[in-house]
């Protein structure tokens, strides 16, 4: 088979309709467009979108911008209150809060955050992704230290 020699299946193609050829033709003085109006001028009709005067799609949703909101880091948090409940000298980290029950979620997104909320009475090591700065304060207050994984 050459190039040549390649046709279109029966039926496959169609005439293309001339108008404007006479009124017998059956497509002629008009050429199908009407009489008068936007869409019988050459050039007339109406763009893309156009909704003949309703309120259009493009401004009926709300747009609000550049929103940060996907990027953000969503931390599971947790108050200082409730580490007292581990021991002395402890190295508190993410496996250590699952396993004693302090955090019931199963599964954490970004880390953790420990929260300021509350008095720490144990000296403890805690490994968080942040902490806040009063949270800080009273873990090092109470003797501990905090890493920031």
């Amino acid at each position: 088979m050459k190039l040549n020699e390649l046709k279109s299946a029966p039926g496959a193609t169609k005439k293309r309709s001339r108008v404007g050829r006479g009124h017998g033709s059956g497509s002629g003085k008009t050429s199908g467009r009407g009489h008068k109006g936007q869409n019988s001028r050459s050039g007339g009709g109406v763009r893309p979108q156009f909704e003949g005067g309703q309120m259009p799609l493009y401004r009926r949703v709300p747009k609000r911008g550049f929103n940060n909101k996907r990027f953000a880091k969503h931390y599971h948090e947790i108050n200082v209150e409730s580490l007292n409940k581990f021991e002395d000298g402890t190295v508190v980290d993410e496996k250590m809060i699952h396993d004693s029950g302090v955090l019931t979620i199963p599964k954490v997104n970004d880390g953790i955050k420990i929260l300021g909320r509350g008095e720490l009475t144990k000296k403890l090591t805690v490994r968080a992704n942040a902490f806040t700065a009063s949270a800080k304060e009273k873990i090092e207050n109470a003797g501990g230290t905090v890493e920031e994984v």
